[in-house]
């Protein structure tokens, strides 16, 4: 059984920081590119940010250069390092594990940046 388990959510002020994890477990997670999509109330689930397989990281442009995603195959675990945080990335937070054929995710976590 697939489990992505995400943790490391709260509440911060704006200009904070969060790390968020997700721990997976019932997949061969190196072989899978691993992501953080966000959803907002009244929004479309969005892309936040992936890692490929070879540790390749993809940010959107609203996260470029506050946000950095990370990896430890070792540990079957993704990371996202979320600095400068503001209100606007308040949201559910998913971790996602994709590869051809095969799309997973995790209960979410919930950010709020507020003051």
């Amino acid at each position: 059984q697939v489990q992505l388990v995400e943790s490391g959510g709260g509440q911060v002020q704006p200009g904070g920081s969060l790390r968020l994890s997700c721990a997976a477990s019932g997949i061969i997670f190196s072989r899978y590119t691993m992501g953080w999509y966000r959803q907002a109330p009244g929004n479309q689930r969005e892309s936040v940010a992936r890692i490929s397989v070879g540790g390749n990281p993809n940010y959107a442009d609203s996260v470029k250069g506050r946000f950095t995603i990370s990896r430890d195959n070792a540990k079957n675990t993704v990371y996202l390092q979320m600095n400068n945080l503001k209100p606007e990335d308040t949201a559910v937070y998913y971790c996602n594990a994709a590869v051809v054929g095969y799309n997973y995710w995790g209960q979410g976590t919930q950010v709020t940046v507020s003051s």
